[in-house]
Parts: C-alpha cells; structure tokens; sequence
C-alpha cells in the first residue's frame, strides 16, 4: 500500500472510528448555556482524546497526562481520557494532527505553529529569525498580546479553540557535511524545513537549499543519507534519531517556535461551563510544567549529542550577527507581508 493510499485508509478509518466511540458513549454533553448543576452527563462519563506526534517521555506528552489526571480528578467518574502519545507510531505524518482534531478524531493535539501558516498566514509572523532576544521574551510575547492575537486568527480560519502555547523553543542547525560556524558554510546544503514559506526564505538567504518536508518524511531522509541538514531544537534532534547520523551542531537560536494547544471547538463548545474552565485552568498549569522541563531537556540532549560523537558550535557574538545580517532581507519584506496590528506587536 504507498503511503498515499495508506494515510487515505487510516483517515477514514479513524473517522468511522470515532463515531462509534462518540455513540458508544450516550448523549451529548449540554452546550455551556444549558448547563445542570452537575458536568456528568446522563448518558456516562465525557470522553476526551488528546493525541501528539511524539514518545511518551517527551515534555509534551507528559503535559498532556497532567492535563488529563486533573481533569479527572477534578470530575471523577464524570470524565475519561485517553492518550495517542504518538501518532506517527500509528503510520500518521506529523501534520496529520491537525486533521485528526480539527474533524474530532481527536478532542485535543499541538502541532508548530508552521504547520498552520498555510491555513493562517499571519503566523508567519512568528516564524521570523531572530525575532526573539531569548526564551524570557518570547513566552511574555505568547502569553500576551501577540498569542492572543494569532489565537484569533487560528481560531477564525480553523474548527479550534486555543487554550494554549506549549514551548518548542529555539532550533538549531545540524548536518551530517561540515561545520557550520558562517551563512557561506550552509551554501548548496539541502536542509528541511517546517511547511512555512518564511523559513524556506530564511535559508534561502543563508544560502542553502530548504526543502519543506513533513517530520516523518525528514527522519526517513536523514537515516537515508540524502538530506544533508535539518533545523530543530536539540531535543527533537535526540528524541528522533538525528543525532546519531548528524555529527555536526551548530547553536544558532534562529527561530523560537511556539506549539498552539488546540481543541475541536464543537466538543469544546458543548461542554458543560465548569468543564471548559477547568480544562482552562489545566492548559495553562501545564503550559508551564511543559516549559519547565523543556529547559531539562534541551541541557540533557545536548549531553547526548556529544556522547553519539556529536559536535556542537556555540557561535560567538560575531558569527551569530553575521547570520542576523544575512537574512536582513526578509524584515523589509515582512513589512509588506503582515499587517499594522501584527507588526507593532513585534520588534525586529
């Protein structure tokens, strides 16, 4: 079956899938504005699905358990969730988590908020290199007015509603070619990229070749040999593998990327109101554990890159701004690309 055929027979399969489980369950919980004095529903306890794309020792997965064990708590015997930590164990691509929610195979799912730039142009805006200082910045920048503004816009042009921005942080450049201290050491390099045509432009003028790919896609060409280099913070370098067929590093801190927390905004929307204001509250408790261990994380991987034979290259305040300058081009462009409202909330 190719792989065409195969996501086509797994997507209509989860779809008959989740009716039965969505019947199997008995009436529907009241909308908000009908609420009883009690979130349990006469038909039995709400099913909630939170899927993601990666191991279940990952920060994201364990966010979602936290997510899923107070809500439970919260509502015993009124609430069960269950958890697909791992959709590409299950022959899905990384981008398929979209879909999944946005149909309601799945009540909850993150993706990079690249994945969405197709369906929501104006997050490109945060795609942007260097448009962040450092880690500090960059959550205030989320958790205010400009997370909420591309809430909105998400929200407009998808069936979501968004509770959240878990932290996929900084990326960095590795490679399995050379060293990569200067934009000329990038030059003819074939490097995947999210699906975001501000990051294809970005290393366009670093000079090498972006190639946007899907995760699933970008792992298989790594372990084949025939992508020279790909751009991910250190943790999801170790957690898919690539460390072991990239030796050389380079901590460049080019894009900060953010992960929206989203729901399938009918399931959402019929719940009782005491239901969403704890899923509210759980969200935003976890949003902060996510990012806590995340920090753990990206230390801990860089450990395991240099114990494969890794090589990482902490640039110098020199090199970085020589990178800076290279893609000085794309702010004029985004001047035009994006409006008044999403530029001041911006700085570059």
């Amino acid at each position: 079956m190719t792989g065409m055929l195969r996501r086509d027979f797994l997507r209509s399969s989860a779809i008959v899938g989740v009716g039965a489980l969505a019947t199997s369950g008995g009436t529907l919980p009241m909308r908000a504005n009908q609420q009883s004095a009690s979130a349990v529903p006469s038909g039995g306890p709400i099913r909630i699905f939170m899927g993601g794309y990666g191991p279940p020792t990952t920060s994201f997965s364990l966010a979602l358990k936290q997510i899923g064990d107070r809500v439970m708590a919260r509502f015993p015997g009124a609430v069960d969730v269950k958890y697909v930590y791992n959709i590409l164990d299950l022959g899905y691509r990384g981008e398929d988590i979209m879909w999944l929610v946005e149909s309601g195979v799945l009540t909850l799912g993150y993706q990079s908020s690249s994945y969405l730039t197709g369906r929501v142009p104006a997050l490109g805006i945060v795609d942007l290199p260097f448009l962040f200082p450092n880690v500090a910045a960059a959550r205030t920048a989320m958790d205010g007015r400009l997370g909420q503004t591309l809430a909105n816009r998400i929200e407009e042009e998808m069936n979501y509603r968004i509770l959240g921005w878990f932290e996929n942080g900084f990326r960095h450049v590795s490679n399995k070619v050379r060293p990569v201290r200067a934009p000329a050491d990038l030059q003819g390099m074939a490097i995947r990229v999210l699906p975001s045509e501000v990051q294809a432009r970005t290393f366009e003028l670093l000079g090498a070749e972006p190639r946007i790919m899907d995760l699933s896609e970008a792992i298989a060409e790594v372990k084949a040999g025939t992508l020279d280099a790909q751009e991910n913070p250190f943790f999801n370098t170790v957690t898919y593998g690539v460390h072991n067929f990239h030796r050389f590093h380079t901590a460049t801190n080019h894009f900060y990327i953010s992960r929206p927390i989203f729901f399938h905004r009918p399931t959402f929307d019929a719940w009782p109101l005491e239901l969403q204001e704890e899923m509210q509250a759980a969200v935003s408790e976890a949003v902060a554990f996510q990012r806590d261990l995340h920090e753990h994380e990206e230390e801990d991987s860089q450990m395991d890159i240099r114990a494969a034979g890794g090589e990482i290259i902490e640039l110098t305040p020199e090199e970085h701004q020589a990178f800076v300058a290279a893609v000085t081009p794309i702010y004029g462009e985004a001047r035009s690309d994006y409006s008044d409202e999403l530029l001041s909330l911006v700085s570059f």
